[in-house]
């Protein structure tokens, strides 16, 4: 009977879809087990063959679960909203809604086809209104709170408003704007509506500020720093400028410490927790302020990880952008300053933290007054300097800081050794241990850790500064210049931001003419003729209507793509009975049930984005007593990544000639990707077909082989469809079949590593499951026997349940695809068709392969899913060894073998063995000298 893949999967996808085989239930009396993979954008191109590799994984243990007793949720949606989803409308000229809906259809039919047992009842959009009715309640909830710094957690702002009233903000220990200024309960009464509101807006967990961002003019957008590489855009290369723009921000910075403890109590990858940890960034040490001389009141306040060294400052530094640079640049230094300024402008913070190489920067004629000595000290500005970290400026210690010494070095600004027996000569000393310092008044002689607590000590008594912790994680910018993003819940009456009531959300995305993004940052909501706030009727109506007194204009901006995904695994927990009636973002019971995702699976590229936002606004939600736990995944597994091989052609320079691989040796060659598609398995190159696809070379000169043959040239990089060397996996599904697919996508290695993908390696799992349906054939017949197993075969499904077992909970599931492939040939050698050792075969083996298991289950009879039937029970004594095959040896030389009970004493294996007719033979009636005999090992019969 031939194995018809086709056939067998299509049958199978369609009796899961009917049954609904692989919904989850929110009672059961089974426990609970939540797998969960990061939903993907659905892009136009649709799947290649390296998405998947993180689904087939989870799917693989989420199955496991269920054969192993659990009530198991695996569910599945799409990250809808957002740059990619828009960027991909704007190319093909269409509405982004409806090439969103195109290509979330391309990917169901992918996903379906591979064979997933996702719970599509409870799939979530986050470009569906129903969903994003939730991301704009959760928005209202942040804007009406604070971050209490005394309990260690948000509340409610009426609970911020009540202490104003009584007492002022004096006693008020909250996490809010730097430039707070104090007031009394009187001034707090006493102050306009207007007023209060702007002080509540320095104090609210998301808040409207002007605020330093990375604006890309190209895609008409802010950009969060983890969008930037190599300080472009991620997304089509565009260079990014830092623009100062009232943006909507969310106070992350709250939960800073929060975050960082947070990582001790989940099971994460160590390199992922530690990319988190340097990206919050906590540092001790302390605030100092210096005096700008001759500009009274003005002061440059500086943190400090160093404040020991303070002696050794020679020069400020402040970020380009510090709002003091335009007050105190000096006539003469204007020009330069303002030129400086505006190149720093076209680089991002990402670009220039990361350039440790180039020195630049301009005097702005302007001097410090060094707190303790009194001295004058010049004020540079440097873009190594970021005008979001810390205060936008350093004191510079060049003896002891690379960078300030490379900066002094460059631009000839003296550099004083404060430390004892140390050479600066040749660069500066970063030590901290060990350390003395020198020439620093109070603080000579002392070591580092009692210089540092002295340093802070004075600085707290003189009065200029104080101890503190500090991040480097900033508040994250929440406003996006865009149209394909979830609407603000948000009317401005008289300038200032009001929420609208949640009983009238949601708030759905306007009808526009033009979506496009402006390179001046209008957001293209602007475009729209119906964008105002009714107050009275509550509902949107037409901006013509904004002069009447209760007509108010609407945010234009609309939220960034994290916001949809930082909460929605706790929306999965919602049946699709409760998604429908949309009452609660997910009820308190459900919540209280699943609590927590137990294995997440997805990209490391996500650990400072989507990670961490998710974890705060899981955080926020625990404080206000919405969900039941602080961390949303137990446990995460970063998925390698699958690398394509990509093909060349060599243009040479100036010329429409396109030479061979092998003939661009002294020709000055440009090397371009080719379509993977035009090149056979030999490496070469479809001419025809390449000219048809680049018209531009239709014309152009082919140097090819001697042979006639154009070969290109191959090389491993990161599968892209921008590099042309994508695999479809509909391809590889027609061909070999979604399991074959499975199989090897795992066979690759193991889960967490980088390896390439090769087509022709496929081959070797399709036939390993051609030979596996073949043990319940007898040509065309199935047959399958009720005879007992035998001990052989006993042996190889026990060792194979071990094994795959041990694989599956260790995550090592390349391993145990190679387990089942030497199960196979086994119980192929020993004709195994027993159902005894058959049955159980197919349940192991189900999770990885679950269409020619559930039809092969099938024909064993049964009318059930494979799906639940329990996992197969390891029974060690059928690995115990009963017998031994001795080599029995004369004088040493092995003359025949002869397998005996490891129950017999060295007696009965010497009378046993001496009675058999070939030791008779070999003797020939002689009496022997001796007989050497070691119980489970030898017999050896000596003259």
């Amino acid at each position: 009977m031939q194995y018809n893949h086709q056939e067998i999967e299509k049958k199978w996808q369609k009796f899961w879809a009917e049954n609904q085989t692989f919904k989850a239930s929110n009672n059961s009396e089974k426990p609970k087990y939540y797998v969960l993979d990061m939903f993907p954008y659905p892009s136009g191109a649709g799947l290649h063959v390296g998405h998947p590799l993180g689904y087939i994984a989870s799917d693989i243990y989420a199955r496991y679960k269920r054969h192993k007793g659990f009530n198991v949720l695996h569910p599945q949606g799409y990250d809808s909203f957002g740059l990619p989803a828009e960027q991909y409308a704007i190319q093909t000229g269409q509405h982004p809604a409806k090439t969103t809906e195109e290509n979330i259809k391309t990917y169901r039919r992918q996903l379906d086809q591979i064979g997933f047992s996702f719970d599509w009842s409870r799939e979530v959009r986050t470009s569906s209104p129903e969903y994003y009715k939730w991301t704009q309640w959760i928005f209202i909830q942040l804007f009406n709170s604070w971050y209490n710094k005394d309990s260690d957690k948000a509340e409610d702002i009426s609970t911020l408003i009540s202490i104003f009233e009584k007492e002022g903000n004096a006693t008020v220990n909250a996490v809010c704007d730097e430039d707070v200024i104090p007031f009394s309960s009187d001034d707090w009464n006493g102050f306009s509506s207007n007023k209060q509101q702007e002080i509540l807006l320095q104090y609210r967990l998301t808040f409207l500020s002007d605020t330093e961002v990375n604006w890309c003019p190209a895609l008409g957008t802010v950009l969060a720093n983890d969008e930037i590489v190599n300080g472009v855009s991620e997304r089509g290369g565009h260079p990014v400028i830092r623009k100062k723009m009232t943006q909507w921000s969310m106070r992350i910075s709250a939960y800073a410490q929060r975050l960082l403890d947070g990582l001790q109590t989940i099971d994460w990858p160590q390199p992922l927790k530690d990319s988190q940890t340097n990206w919050i960034g906590r540092s001790q040490g302390a605030m100092v302020s210096f005096e700008v001389d001759g500009f009274e009141g003005e002061k440059i306040d500086v943190f400090t990880t160093r404040p020991d060294t303070i002696f050794g400052v020679s020069f400020m530094t402040l970020a380009p952008e510090h709002e003091l640079v335009s007050k105190i640049t000096t006539e003469a230094q204007k020009a330069e300053v303002e030129a400086y300024v505006q190149a720093t402008a076209k680089r991002s913070e990402r670009d220039r933290m990361a350039d440790v190489k180039t020195i630049s920067g301009a005097f702005t004629g302007a001097y410090a007054i060094h707190p303790f000595s009194g001295e004058k000290v010049q004020i540079w500005i440097g873009d190594y300097v970021l005008a979001s970290y810390g205060t936008g400026a350093v004191m510079a210690v060049p003896c002891g800081d690379q960078r300030d010494y490379d900066f002094a070095k460059h631009f000839g600004i003296p550099i004083p050794n404060i430390f004892e027996n140390v050479d600066i000569s040749e660069a500066a000393h970063t030590d901290k241990e060990g350390t003395v310092i020198a020439n620093s008044d109070f603080l000579s002689g002392l070591k580092y850790k009692k210089a540092l607590k002295l340093a802070i000590y004075e600085i707290e008594k003189r009065g200029f500064g104080y101890g503190k912790t500090n991040y480097r994680l900033r508040d994250a910018v929440f406003s996006r210049q865009r149209y394909w993003g979830e609407p603000f819940p948000v009317y401005y009456k008289d300038g200032m931001p009001q929420m609208i009531d949640a009983k009238h959300l949601p708030i759905v995305l306007p009808e526009v003419e033009k979506y496009l993004p402006t390179e001046d940052g209008k957001p293209p909501l602007g475009n729209a003729e119906v964008w105002a706030w009714d107050t009275v009727n509550n509902k949107v109506v037409q901006n013509s209507e904004i002069n009447n007194t209760n007509v108010w204009p609407l945010e234009l901006n609309t939220m960034p793509g994290w916001a949809g995904s930082s909460w929605y695994f706790n929306r999965y927990m919602q049946s699709q009975e409760e998604q429908k009636e949309n009452t609660v973002f997910a009820s308190k019971e459900n919540l209280e049930y699943w609590k927590e995702v137990d294995l997440y699976i997805g990209g490391s590229e996500h650990a400072t984005g989507h990670l961490l936002y998710a974890r705060f606004w899981q955080k926020f939600l625990f404080d206000i007593g919405l969900v039941p736990v602080d961390e949303f995944a137990k446990k995460l597994i970063n998925q390698g990544m699958i690398l394509g091989t990509s093909a060349f052609v060599f243009r040479v320079e100036g010329e429409n000639k396109l030479v061979t691989s092998s003939k661009t040796s002294n020709l000055k060659v440009q090397p371009i990707h080719t379509d993977v598609s035009f090149v056979n398995a030999s490496d070469e190159l479809d001419i025809e077909a390449f000219k048809n696809w680049r018209p531009e070379f239709k014309n152009a000169e082919f140097i090819t082989e001697e042979d006639g043959t154009f070969k290109v040239s191959r090389e491993v990089e990161k599968m892209s469809k921008s590099k042309y060397n994508v695999v479809n996996p509909d391809l590889i599904c027609e061909e070999y079949g979604a399991d074959a697919l499975r199989l090897f996508e795992m066979f690759l290695g193991p889960l967490e590593q980088t390896k390439p993908w090769k087509t022709s390696g496929i081959s070797g799992v399709y036939s390993f499951l051609k030979k596996l349906y073949k043990l319940f054939y007898n040509g065309e017949n199935f047959e399958v026997s009720e005879v007992t197993a035998t001990k052989d075969e006993l042996k190889t499904l026990h060792k194979t349940i071990k094994k795959v077992e041990e694989d599956i909970e260790n995550f090592s599931f390349n391993t145990s695809v190679s387990t089942f492939m030497i199960a196979v040939n086994e119980l192929t050698t020993q004709k195994c068709n027993k159902r005894e050792i058959l049955e159980p075969l197919l349940v192991l083996l189900s999770p990885y392969a679950p269409h020619i298991t559930e039809e092969l289950w099938s024909q064993l009879g049964y009318t059930t899913s494979i799906s639940k039937v329990p996992f197969p029970i390891f029974d060690g004594k059928h690995l115990v060894e009963s017998t031994k095959n001795y080599p029995i040896s004369f004088n040493g030389k092995m003359r025949f073998t002869l397998e005996l009970s490891l129950d017999l004493s060295k007696d009965e294996i010497e009378k046993i063995v001496m009675a058999h007719e070939k030791t008779q033979a070999q003797l020939q009636g002689r009496t022997p000298k001796k007989v050497i005999i070691v119980p489970g090992k030898i017999v050896n019969i000596v003259g």
